[in-house]
């Protein structure tokens, strides 16, 4: 049976001589690496801040889908609290959007909140305004012109 298993694992286990204090002894090594793997993703949900670049959905499915692998480990993270933290990873530009949901009695749950977060994102994209730069400069290079200016514009949206 030993031969079968890595030689990481042997290693790590000693000298046993019965099959079930072998398998024993291997499912504790794979139980450290659980909590190990607990303490990632708890750092790495915690940690997370949302990124314009990928969008409001993709941010928080990526969070509802580190909470449902902490489940997988036995650390339960409830809905409620799984909706306020989101809500709390989200910029100031939502501001407006999270004292809306705190007014409202009733509690979302993360579906409803994914499906309210697209919908204020698409908003505030409609409302963003588009800014136009002007800028000009003389024409030339650092010539007198005696009065008669000419301008180089440059327009940038």
């Amino acid at each position: 049976m030993k031969s079968h298993v890595s030689k990481s694992i042997r290693g790590a286990i000693g000298e046993v001589t019965k099959a079930k204090d072998f398998l024993k002894a291997i499912k504790e090594q794979f139980a450290k690496s659980d909590k190990a793997l607990g303490s990632t993703l708890m750092k790495r949900l915690t940690s997370k801040t949302f990124d314009s670049s990928k969008g409001v959905r993709a941010h928080i499915t990526e969070m509802r889908d580190l909470a449902a692998q902490l489940k997988t480990l036995k650390i339960h993270i409830s809905e409620p609290f799984l909706v306020h933290f989101i809500l709390n990873s989200l910029p100031a530009g939502y501001g407006p959007f999270k004292i809306s949901y705190n007014t409202h009695k009733e509690e979302w749950s993360i579906t409803e909140l994914l499906t309210m977060c697209v919908q204020e994102e698409e908003r505030m994209k409609h409302d963003k305004l588009e800014v136009a730069h002007l800028a000009t400069r003389p024409k030339g290079k650092g010539k007198k012109d005696h009065g008669k200016r000419q301008y180089k514009i440059f327009l940038e949206i």
